[in-house]
């Protein structure tokens, strides 16, 4: 396996254990009802932040070519009300839910970007975290 596929399969893994802990935790997760307005930032009155690794994952998944710049505040994979790219989907997406106890999702996101920041030292990627947008922009720039 190449280096580059050890270390999407180690992204694979962290997302694994992110929905585990969700799945683990539904009374704290409260659960995702797939309604689609976490998506929609404006109306929910949240940002998405998203690491380089997590780009690399999904441009590897879809293909470089369907990564979607951010027009507005809606995220570009949430296509009538549903999520285009739900098995590969963010960090964030995987811990927010609308009914969620948000301390808990701040320990779970914390937890999460530790691993994501060890794995970019231990394959040599900067670590970069970013607002969804801002990265889409500068992976699609």
């Amino acid at each position: 396996m190449s280096e580059k596929g050890r270390l999407l399969k180690r992204v694979a893994e962290i997302y694994n254990w992110l929905d585990l802990q969700t799945d683990h935790y539904s009374d704290i997760s409260g659960g995702c009802s797939l309604c689609g307005r976490c998506c929609d930032f404006a109306s929910f009155d949240h940002l998405l932040f998203v690491t380089k690794l997590e780009l690399m994952y999904l441009a590897a998944k879809i293909g470089d070519e369907n990564i979607r710049p951010m027009a507005g505040r809606q995220c570009p994979y949430n296509v009538g009300g549903r999520c285009t790219i739900y098995e590969n989907r963010f960090a964030g997406c995987r811990i927010f839910f609308c009914k969620a106890d948000k301390d808990e999702q701040s320990k779970l996101s914390e937890s999460a970007l530790g691993k994501f920041k060890a794995l970019c030292g231990e394959f040599g990627v900067p670590y970069r975290y970013s607002e969804l947008g801002e990265a889409l922009s500068g992976f699609c720039g």
